[in-house]
């Protein structure tokens, strides 16, 4: 699949997941009496990844999100000469999917932008959590996300099912990590609804590329070391629910 066509289905998937997830907190967490609550926004980002990871795995991996491409270039399932275009392709889908979302929010007369679904930790955690526990809580959910990408698309897991272990994978770390931090475990998604929220969203922005991409490298790291008994084959485009194919040495 050329090169053009994976990052064109990662700028859409990426933007379906930013769509999709910031825009169930943004217009319908806290809709009067209906709103779909913590519980409803975490299902909606993982209703994002497991709807892409079927119609967009077979052409780009369906990696959205910049952790899980540095995570699978660790574990040398993806070539490390398309870290870069992949993660520009993916903050652009990301900005993309918070421009819609802006531009259908502003619709209603008594919006104002607020945090508009960013991350923050401290006075813009949604608990109050401090910067540490931010830290430790997106480093530990992102790494484990990641452990659960590699092992259902590991050649031995059985084909066909990882999007559904993906997408409940990022429904339960989200379950989890709501309160502290709105959760990010994704660079991408953290910096579409960051531009307008502007502020404080801007300046604890470098927070949430550290730790996802540090999650994400170790858990790189730690999966081949730890659970796979051969040299795991490198994937260029079809990680999520297709058989591996493995790639040339570069």
């Amino acid at each position: 699949m050329p090169l053009s066509k994976r990052l064109g289905a990662e700028i859409f998937g990426t933007f379906w997941l930013v769509f999709g997830g910031c825009g169930a907190a943004v217009l319908s967490a806290a809709y009067p009496s209906l709103g779909i609550g913590f519980l409803g926004v975490a299902l909606a980002f993982g209703l994002t990844v497991l709807t892409m990871a079927y119609a967009i795995g077979h052409v780009s991996g369906c990696h959205l999100n910049p952790a899980v491409t540095l995570g699978l270039v660790v574990s040398k399932r993806f070539p490390r000469s398309e870290l870069v275009p992949y993660v520009l392709a993916q903050v652009l889908g990301a900005v993309l999917g918070a421009s819609v979302l802006y531009a259908i929010a502003i619709g209603k007369p008594d919006f104002v932008a607020g945090g508009f679904a960013a991350n923050g930790y401290g006075a813009h955690s949604p608990g109050g959590y401090a910067m540490a526990s931010a830290l430790i809580a997106e480093v530990v959910l992102t790494f484990a996300f990641l452990v659960i990408i590699l092992g259902a698309t590991d050649e031995r897991a059985p084909k066909g099912f990882a999007p559904i272990a993906i997408g409940l994978g990022l429904t339960l770390i989200h379950l989890i990590g709501i309160p502290v931090t709105n959760l990010s475990e994704n660079p991408a998604r953290s910096t579409g609804p960051a531009l307008f929220a502007g502020g404080w969203a801007l300046a604890q922005l470098w927070l949430f590329w550290l730790a996802p991409l540090v999650g994400g490298a170790l858990a790189g790291f730690v999966y081949p070391l730890l659970f796979e008994n051969k040299a795991a084959p490198r994937i260029t485009a079809r990680p999520l629910g297709h058989e591996i194919s493995p790639a040339p040495a570069e």
